[in-house]
C-alpha cells in the first residue's frame, strides 16, 4: 500500500523527515518496506531556467534552424540554436542549462550538452511542452508570461511538486490503516508516546446542505446481511472533464492513473478516508430505482474491463429496476459508469459484508482497490461521512448541486465490541509492567475509550472499525506496539524447559531419514497439497468420490486435496526436466487427505523420485543411468536405518507402476516402489524413465517402535569366505539360494552374497550361472578348514537336492 507524506501532512502537522517518520510507522507496526521519491515532473525541472530571447537569426547553414542570443540572468547571453518555427525576439522562454538533464516521453534520460550545430555553437535549448513533460505539444516551444522574471527557476514557475511516498507492507488485520486517515490515526498514537501532542485534522463536512429535491432515486437493500448499510445521494448539472493538476498528483503519487474528474474524486475520497464509492450515471438508472440483491445464477454481466461474466447466486449485485449494474464492493458494470456525456450521477457509499466480498472477488479472480478494503472490513460508522465528503468534493471540482436528501439504509447498526482488560494479564505477556496511566492514554489515543477503571482492570469499548480487537491478548498487543517493543528491556537470566519427548516423535525419524537421502544426493521438495481432480483418472485405485473438495477454490487446478503423492512429484520432474534438468533425485515427506463415506482421513508419506543419471557426468568417472536396483538400494538404506530389516517382499499392486516391489512388516504395508508406467509419465510430457517409491510413513512409525535395538561386542575371530560357481535352472531365484543356506547353517553363516550372474554362450539351454560368496564366522574361536570344510559340503549338498544345482 501506498501512502503519500504530502497527504499524510494534511491530516496531522508533522516536520519529521521521511526516514524518521518511516521508522516510527515500522515500529507501530506499519512496516515501511522502501521510501520512493516522487516528482509530479520527471526530474524536477532542474536546470530549467527563464530567459528572454534578445535575437533570432537565421542559420546561415540550414533552412530550418534558427540562431538566438538568450539572457538568463547570467553575466554574458547564450547563443542557442533552435528548430522551433515560432521562435522570436522577445520571447520569455524556458531554457534549458549546460548539464540540464532531460527525459523522453518513455522516461529515458539524456543531457544537455555543448555543442556545435551546422557549424554555429549552440550552449542550451529552449524547450517545448513534451521536452519539459509539461505536456505533450511539440509544434513549437514554450512561450511563457512576459511579466515573469528572468533567471528564475522553471520549477517555482511552474509549481512542481515533490513527494515522499511510503510503501507500506500492511498486514491483513490491519484493515483500520488502509487510508491516509487511517495511518495518521495510528501516528498521532505513536507521536504522544514521544510526547508531542498533535491534532488529527479531519476533513469538514460542515457545508454540506441539498440545494433542490428534483432527483429522487429510491433505494431498497433486499439482502440486509451481505449489505448492512448502504448510503446514497443525486448530483446534478456536474461537467465530466479532465482533474485539477493538485488532484491528479495526489493519485500520482500513489500509482494511479487519473481518468476523470468524478473517477478521480472517489477514489481520492477511498485512498483518503478508506471508503470505497461509486457514482453511477443516473441517466442509464431504469425506474429511477436501486435494488440491492442477489441475481440467478448464470446471469450474464459484463464488466468495467469487457469482460462478460456470469453470476453466481451468492454475489450481491446493485440493481436498477431492469438489469443489475454493477458487482457490489468489487467491480462496476461497462453500461452504468460515468463518461463524457455524464451531467447527473447517483454516488453510493456502503458498508458491504467482508466474507461476501472476499467470495464474490476470488470467485471471479477480480482484486480491485475496493474489494481490498471490503473484504478485510471497513468503518461501518463513516460511509455518511465518506459520501458528504465525496459530494463536496465532486461539486468543487466539477461543478453541480446536490438534488436529493441523502439515503442512509442501516436497520441493524453494528456495535462496538466491549473487552475487559487486566493489568496483571498485561503484565505478564508483555513481561514488563506499564504504568496504568500510560496504558489508558495509549488505548485512549487509538478510540478505545475506557469505561470504567479498578484496581484489576480496564472496562473498554472498542470502536467498530477496529474488527481485529475483540480479545483480551489484542488489547494488549495494541498497548505493546505503540509502547513500543524496544522499550520492552530484556532480563539477564535466560530460563529454559526441557521436555521429555520419544525417539520415535515423528519430526525426529523424518529429520535422520531426510539428512540420510540429502546426504546420498537427494533433493527436498515441497509441493502444493492442492491439486487437479483429473489425476484420479490416471489411477483406478484412486476414486474420484475420495475427493477432499475446496469450497472456494483459487482455479479449476487447485479444487481438491491430493490422494497422491506420485502426480505433484511428477509435476516437479516435469518442470526440472524442461529446463535441462534431466539428472533428478528428488523427495518429499507429505500428506494425503481422503474423504470417506463416515469421515476424512489424512495419511502420511515419503515419497522418492530418481530419474536420469545416477550422478552427474565427470571427466574421470563414468555414469550410468539410474535403475530399479539403484531405488531398492535407497529403500533399503532407509529401512535399515530405522531398524525395519525383516520386511517382507511381493509384487505390488499399485497399477500407476509397471512393474515393482511392495515391502511389509505382518499385514502393515511399508512400501511401494518400481517405475511409472509410461502412460502416467506422458500425461506430464516426461519421456525419460521415472522410478518412484512411496512409503506409507505412518506404518514405517509404528513398525519402528517395535524394533528393539540389541549391542553385541564385536568378534575377535577372523570370519572366512568361500565362494561357489552354482548352475541352475533359469527359474531359481537368488532368494531361494539365501533362504536354503541359512536353514543350512544357522549359526556361523553370517552373509551370503551374490557378486556375479552369467547367461549365454557355453551354459545349456534353462540354464544360469550364479557366483555365490559364503562368509563364516565363530564369534569365540578361529575355525579351522575341517570345520569350513563340512559347512560347504553341507551347503553343496542341500543346494544340489532342493535346487539341482551343479558346481562349476
Amino acid at each position: 500500500m501506498k501512502i503519500s507524506y504530502n497527504w499524510l501532512k494534511q491530516f496531522i502537522n508533522i516536520d519529521w523527515d521521511a526516514e524518521k517518520t518511516g521508522e516510527l510507522l515500522t515500529d507501530l507496526g506499519l512496516e515501511i518496506e522502501g521510501i520512493e521519491r516522487f516528482e509530479s515532473v520527471k526530474g524536477g525541472l532542474e536546470g530549467i531556467v527563464i530567459g528572454e530571447v534578445l535575437t533570432c537569426e537565421q542559420h546561415p547553414n540550414a533552412d530550418r534552424l534558427k540562431v538566438t542570443t538568450v539572457n538568463i540572468g547570467t553575466d554574458a547571453p547564450l547563443q542557442i540554436v533552435c528548430g522551433a518555427p515560432n521562435v522570436a525576439a522577445g520571447q520569455k522562454v524556458p531554457v534549458a542549462t549546460i548539464g540540464t538533464t532531460l527525459y523522453t516521453p518513455e522516461g529515458e534520460a539524456w543531457k544537455i550538452k555543448k555543442g556545435k550545430i551546422r557549424g554555429e555553437e549552440s550552449h542550451g535549448m529552449i524547450c517545448a511542452e513534451d521536452e519539459l513533460g509539461l505536456g505533450e505539444s511539440h509544434d513549437g516551444i514554450m512561450v511563457l508570461d512576459e511579466k515573469l522574471k528572468i533567471g528564475a527557476p522553471a520549477s517555482m514557475v511552474f509549481k512542481v511538486e515533490s513527494d515522499d511516498v511510503f510503501e507500506i507492507g500492511l498486514t491483513p488485520n490491519r484493515a483500520d490503516a488502509m487510508s491516509h486517515y487511517g495511518v495518521a490515526r495510528d501516528l498521532k498514537a505513536g507521536l504522544l508516546q514521544h510526547e508531542i501532542s498533535v491534532e488529527l485534522i479531519t476533513p469538514s463536512v460542515s457545508s454540506y446542505h441539498v440545494d433542490a429535491r428534483s432527483l429522487k432515486i429510491d433505494v431498497e437493500v433486499k439482502d440486509k446481511e451481505k449489505c448492512p448499510r448502504y448510503c446514497g445521494v443525486t448530483i446534478s448539472g456536474l461537467k465530466v472533464e479532465s482533474s485539477p493538476i493538485w488532484l491528479q498528483n495526489r493519485l500520482k503519487a500513489i500509482g494511479l492513473s487519473p481518468i476523470n474528474n468524478i473517477v478521480d474524486a472517489t477514489n481520492y475520497v477511498l485512498h483518503e478516508l478508506g471508503q470505497p464509492l461509486h457514482a453511477f450515471d443516473a441517466h442509464k438508472i431504469s425506474g429511477n430505482k436501486i435494488e440491492v440483491k442477489t441475481c440467478k445464477t448464470g446471469t450474464k454481466f459484463t464488466t468495467l474491463d469487457g469482460v462478460i461474466r456470469e453470476l453466481h447466486e451468492d454475489d450481491l449485485m446493485i440493481c436498477d429496476g431492469e438489469k443489475p449494474m454493477c458487482i457490489a464492493g468489487v467491480f462496476g458494470g461497462i453500461d452504468s459508469g460515468v463518461s463524457v456525456s455524464t451531467s447527473n450521477i447517483f454516488l453510493e457509499s456502503a458498508y458491504f459484508d467482508p466474507v461476501s466480498i472476499r467470495k464474490t472477488a476470488k470467485r471471479h479472480a477480480l482484486n480491485t482497490d475496493a474489494s481490498f478494503r471490503f473484504e478485510r472490513g471497513i468503518d461501518p460508522n463513516i460511509t455518511e461521512y465518506a459520501l458528504k465528503r465525496a459530494a463536496l468534493l465532486i461539486m468543487d471540482i466539477a461543478g453541480g448541486e446536490i438534488t436529493s436528501d441523502i439515503v442512509d439504509a442501516y436497520p441493524n447498526k453494528i456495535k462496538d465490541f466491549e473487552v475487559r482488560l487486566s493489568f496483571d494479564n498485561a503484565k505478564k505477556l508483555i513481561g514488563e509492567e506499564i504504568p496504568k496511566e500510560t496504558i489508558k492514554s495509549i488505548l485512549s489515543s487509538l478510540d478505545i475509550k475506557v469505561n470504567n477503571v479498578t484496581e484489576a482492570g480496564l472496562g473498554l469499548t472498542v470502536p467498530a472499525y477496529r474488527n481485529d480487537v475483540q480479545r483480551e491478548a489484542d488489547i494488549i498487543e495494541e498497548i505493546l506496539r505503540v509502547y513500543g517493543y524496544n522499550n520492552i528491556g530484556t532480563t539477564e537470566k535466560l530460563n529454559a524447559s526441557i521436555s521429555n519427548s520419544s525417539r520415535f516423535e515423528d519430526y525426529k525419524l523424518q529429520n535422520i531419514i531426510g539428512n540420510q537421502l540429502a546426504s546420498q544426493g537427494f533433493f527436498e521438495i515441497m509441493a502444493n497439497s492442492l491439486t487437479t481432480p483429473k489425476y484420479v483418472e490416471l489411477s483406478e485405485n484412486l476414486n474420484e468420490a475420495h475427493n477432499v473438495k475446496m469450497l472456494n477454490p483459487l482455479s479449476n487446478d487447485l479444487e481438491v486435496m491430493r490422494q497422491s503423492l506420485l502426480f505433484s512429484g511428477l509435476e516437479a520432474v516435469s518442470y526440472n526436466i524442461n529446463r535441462k534438468r534431466d539428472d533428478l533425485k528428488l523427495f518429499e515427506f507429505g500428506k494425503t487427505y481422503h474423504q470417506y463415506t463416515d469421515n476424512r482421513e489424512e495419511q502420511k508419506h515419503l515419497s522418492i523420485f530418481v530419474t536420469g543419471n545416477k550422478s552427474e557426468e565427470r571427466w574421470n568417472a563414468s555414469t550410468s543411468p539410474s535403475d530399479f536396483f539403484y531405488l531398492k538400494g535407497t529403500i533399503e538404506t532407509v529401512l535399515q536405518r530405522l531398524g525395519l530389516n525383516r520386511f517382507k517382499s511381493a509384487p505390488t499392486k499399485t497399477d500407476v507402476l509397471s512393474e515393482g516391489i511392495s515391502l511389509s512388516i505382518g499385514k502393515k504395508n511399508l512400501v511401494d516402489f518400481g517405475l511409472v508406467k509410461k502412460s502416467v509419465l506422458k500425461h506430464f510430457g516426461i519421456s525419460q524413465n521415472v522410478l518412484f517409491a512411496d512409503f506409507n510413513w505412518d506404518n514405517v512409525l509404528e513398525m519402528a517402535q517395535y524394533n528393539k535395538i540389541n549391542f553385541n561386542e564385536i568378534p575377535k575371530y577372523p570370519e572366512v569366505r568361500r565362494d561357489f560357481a552354482l548352475l541352475l535352472d533359469n527359474s531359481v531365484t537368488f532368494e531361494e539360494i539365501h533362504t536354503i543356506a541359512k536353514q543350512t547353517e544357522k549359526q556361523l553363516l553370517k552373509n551370503v552374497n551374490l557378486f556375479d550372474v552369467y547367461e549365454g554362450k557355453n551354459l545349456p539351454d534353462g540354464k544360469k550361472s550364479y557366483a555365490v560368496s559364503f562368509t563364516i564366522q565363530d564369534k569365540h574361536k578361529t575355525l579351522t578348514d575341517k570345520q569350513i570344510d563340512k559347512i560347504m559340503s553341507k551347503l553343496q549338498t542341500n543346494f544340489e537336492n532342493k535346487l539341482g544345482a551343479e558346481l562349476r
